[in-house]
């Protein structure tokens, strides 16, 4: 997916903490830092320990002990609201923001598409997209899921 009505942000440069976020982007995978430390001594299955956006310490206990885990990319809104007034001038409006609630426990601030704007609700289930940007990064945007239940017609397979 490419930006869509002028939504080509400025973000900011890699660095030591962001380089790995960033890097997975490229590739438009969703990775998330995920604390060792918290993961051994909780000894559950799933993430434990998982936090967003990258920092150099666990939020959770103060390790230092960070990895990368991989995102399944799904989620439900959080909360949202629509945008009118743009930011800049070459945004087009309406266009809504949103906090989105990973699988994993955390929250992304971001973009959703592909539903106009007063469709969106509270706890509508989400799957990541990708806006490319002109460096070769990607940032997430999130766009209805698709019901896991219904099956899939040759034109859906067709169109992806």
């Amino acid at each position: 997916m490419t930006g869509l009505d002028g939504f080509k942000p400025d973000v900011p440069a890699p660095d030591e903490i962001t380089g790995p976020w960033w890097e997975a982007t490229t590739e438009h995978r969703l990775v998330l830092q995920t604390c060792s430390r918290c993961v051994r001594e909780d000894g559950r299955d799933r993430p434990v320990g998982v936090q967003h956006p990258p920092r150099p310490l666990c939020i959770h206990c103060g390790s230092d002990e960070l990895d990368w885990v991989a995102s399944a990319g799904t989620g439900v809104v959080d909360a949202c609201t629509v945008v009118h007034r743009a930011p800049r001038p070459d945004l087009a409006v309406p266009y809504v923001i949103a906090r989105v609630r990973l699988d994993e426990g955390v929250v992304l601030l971001t973009r959703l598409q592909e539903r106009e704007p007063d469709e969106w609700r509270i706890d509508d289930p989400v799957r990541v997209a990708w806006v490319d940007l002109d460096d070769g990064r990607a940032l997430p945007v999130f766009v209805p899921a698709a019901p896991s239940a219904a099956p899939s017609s040759p034109e859906t397979k067709e169109g992806s």
